[in-house]
Order: C-alpha cells, then structure tokens, then sequence
C-alpha cells in the first residue's frame, strides 16, 4: 500500500545507492523533481533504465549519480545532444558511464515482462541490426509452432521505479492521462516506486484513457505541484520550451553545469504542499 508522505522522505525510502532505478515518462509527465531530489541527497552508482533518456537523465549523469544508462534513445528533444550524457561517456567525467542500448520495441518488451512475471518477451526484432551481436539481454529464438526465428528479450525489474502523474487519492491510487509511454509497466515490474503527484484529492472522477495505478501496486505518493518541469503535466502546465533551448549551452560547459546545479538543485528544495 502506498504511503503518502514528503518527496525528501520518499525518495530515501524508494530509491538507494547502487539501484537499478526506472525514470519514466515520454515527452510528458517526467519526473525531474524526484530526480533533483535524488541529486540533492547525493544518489550515487545507479543504473538508470530510461526509454528516452533526455534532459533530467543529462542533469543526473553529469551530477555523478548515474553509473549506467539503459535506454533506446537519448537526445535534448528539438534541440540536439546531450552533453553531460557525452562528456561522461567519451571522457568519463564526472565519472565514467555504461551503455546498454535496446530499440524502443526491445526496452518496452523487457519492461512488459518483468510486469507480467515472466522470464522474457518475445518480439520481432534485432535480426539485421547490429544490435544482435552486442545487446546482453537478447536471445534469438525459434518458434515451436511455425519455425519462425524471433527475438526474446530478457525482463526487466528495477529495484526502483520513480513516475509523475497527475493525481492521487488519500489512499495512494494514482492516476495519469495524456500522452503516457511505459509508467505502469515499469512500476509494476520494480520492487519499490515513487509517484510525484501535482495534488491529492478526494475523489479519482474518471477521465477518458485514463491510467489508474493502484495503491497495491506503490511505495510512496509525493505530493510536487509542477514535478514534470521543463516537460508538462496535461491539464496542469505547459511544456518549457525555452528551457530545453537553453539547457543545450548549460550543458555544454561543466562550470555553467556546475553552477546550475548549485543554484537550482542543490540550493533550493522542490516547493512541496501537505496532503
């Protein structure tokens, strides 16, 4: 059952030193809030498993948190590269990262299975591309009904899962709607999860595609009105567009990272309100 308590204490309770952490969300929803906050309390030596990794995965690569991206695709979207993501990985700084890069198809599978309890998924994929020869967690198969050579990619399950949505009851229900990619998988596939919320309510009234992620299924529910920025939160606010414009010469130089981080991430905390 999920708690409902402050984002400093629930991201100590959810995600640790050395985990396997899911940071989901695709163009919308995407949980940089509980990622600053993972920078402040100095989260170190994590694999972060990301279907698009973009600007919050830059800002915690380059603040020292992350040890290994496991991705599709990586990219300041609109914009260009990621340069904390390339400065780590070509010349290892702040320290040296590893890549375990999938096809969108192949990372989404990987996500379902570990959601569904099973060893794997299988998918039509990989065969061709030079990803066969060097992805870990793929094995050709050979279907027993029609001969036919597929793809099975191994689960994922995180030991963590940390999400954005829109809302949650008093009892931990989550519900998020809009554009969503693999939030309910990855979470249902993790050990422990964190939803970021914009607010509590009484009361989940249904909203058309709606995704209702149950208080079974969650650790902690915090509430962090604006926890999506500089990407939005459909119905609450609008994608930040000059931001990410702006980010791209943030990045590019690790004094003015550096200094960024300090004055928006270290030195401030996320404004929380109490459920």
């Amino acid at each position: 059952m999920a708690e409902i308590m402050g984002l400093a204490e629930a991201a100590a309770a959810v995600v640790r030193d050395g985990d396997v952490v899911a940071m989901e969300g695709f163009t919308h929803l995407i949980p940089h809030a509980a990622g600053h906050e993972l920078i402040r309390q100095g989260r170190r030596d994590l694999t972060l498993v990301r279907l698009t990794p973009d600007v919050l995965a830059d800002q915690l690569i380059g603040a020292g948190a992350v040890r290994r991206l496991v991705f599709g695709w990586g990219g300041n979207p609109g914009v260009g590269s990621l340069h904390r993501f390339r400065d780590a990985f070509e010349r290892g700084w702040p320290a040296p990262l590893e890549l375990d890069e999938h096809t969108h198809a192949g990372l989404v599978n990987r996500y379902v299975a570990g959601a569904s309890g099973l060893p794997f998924a299988v998918m039509r994929g990989y065969a061709g591309t030079d990803l066969a020869g060097r992805a870990a967690h793929y094995r050709p198969v050979t279907c027993p009904f029609t001969g036919e050579s597929l793809a099975a990619v191994a689960a994922i399950n995180p030991d963590s899962a940390v999400v954005h949505a829109q809302r949650a009851d008093r009892e931990g229900n989550v519900q998020l709607w809009g554009i969503v990619g693999v939030q309910k998988e990855a979470v249902l596939a993790a050990s422990r999860s964190l939803v970021t919320v914009e607010e509590i309510v009484e009361r989940l009234d249904p909203v058309p595609g709606a995704v209702v992620l149950p208080t079974w299924a969650l650790t902690a529910v915090a509430v962090a009105p604006g926890g999506a920025h500089p990407s939005y939160t459909a119905g609450y606010s609008e994608r930040d567009n000059d931001f990410y414009v702006a980010w791209d010469a943030i990045s590019r130089d690790r004094e003015a990272f550096r200094e960024w981080i300090d004055t928006h991430v270290i030195g401030v905390g996320h404004a929380e309100t109490t459920p």
